[in-house]
């Protein structure tokens, strides 16, 4: 069925909309980051640079390090444009631009996020990293999908229940792909964790300004969630819609969060800055 043109935007040169991407532009790994200018902090790693691009918050750069293919692309902050570049990425995957129609032979992507995230317990310090084991989405998206069979629906009703606010909508419970995590775990700083996505970086993480919370002890019942041993790691605004959509197109996911803050204990990193670049170069050395 060929797919309407109000439904699969492209632009005059036939690139996918938003990010302005050609199937040739991208590798079949990816990894994402939040910020624009984080994109040049990872392919200065990389050997070469074939191709790069930038529209709105969307940059991508494809390249070489140790001789794999790589594209890194910016996400800009939250679900709303995870759900913008992940359709995209599979659209460029999966779908024949040129007939709109989908491709009769699918290809699996590698998506490895690699972002910032603030810890939610006193033994997840400052300066370590988590591999997110599952994501926690407080943020809908993936209710707009068809999408139960990829849920972990028992986590999900536990932690609902635990929260007891029904303003929320029920979170959404997804796994990681199991060969990334393991790729990842057997690391000393890395620790497992679950992660928790929400949709705002104020009050939907319990930060209070000038206008009170309209449930002040949100953050204090993620931190005192246990499920069958298993507790909330860490809070941020990206990894659910990762691993959600990820799932639903077939593609395997990791979430890889520096911890600059906990917020059991106050504090905040005085290395931010050298702590995502370390990251970083764990992550391509892992992936190669």
């Amino acid at each position: 069925m060929k797919i309407k043109e109000s439904e699969l935007i492209l632009n005059p040169d036939g690139s996918v909309y938003h990010l302005q991407l050609h199937p040739e532009n991208i590798a079949e790994t990816i990894i994402t980051v939040g910020d624009p200018d984080r994109v040049s902090t990872v392919t200065n790693f990389f050997e070469s640079i074939e191709f790069s691009t930038q529209k709105r918050e969307f940059h991508t750069q494809t390249g070489y390090y140790k001789n794999k293919r790589i594209t890194v692309i910016s996400t800009g902050i939250g679900t709303d444009n995870i759900d913008i570049v992940l359709n995209e990425l599979d659209a460029l995957a999966n779908i024949d631009l040129k007939t709109r129609t989908v491709k009769n032979e699918l290809s699996s992507l590698d998506i490895i996020r690699i972002g910032t995230s603030g810890s939610l317990q006193e033994n997840i310090p400052v300066d370590s990293f988590v591999a997110s084991k599952k994501a926690v989405g407080f943020d809908s998206l993936l209710h707009y999908y068809k999408s139960e069979k990829f849920q972990d629906n028992e986590f999900s009703s536990a932690i609902h229940n635990h929260l007891s606010n029904e303003r929320l909508a029920k979170p959404y419970v997804i796994n990681s792909d199991d060969n990334l995590f393991d790729l990842f775990s057997n690391n000393e700083k890395i620790h497992a964790g679950i992660t928790a996505t929400n949709v705002g970086f104020y009050a939907p993480q319990g930060r209070v300004l000038r206008v009170k919370l309209s449930d002040e002890k949100f953050v204090d019942k993620l931190q005192s969630f246990n499920y069958q041993n298993q507790q909330i790691t860490n809070l941020e605004m990206e990894t659910s819609g990762i691993y959600g959509l990820s799932k639903i197109f077939g593609h395997r996911a990791l979430s890889l969060n520096a911890i600059i803050a906990n917020r059991a204990t106050g504090e905040f990193s005085k290395k931010g800055k050298e702590l995502i670049e370390e990251l970083i170069e764990l992550t391509l050395n892992k992936l190669v």
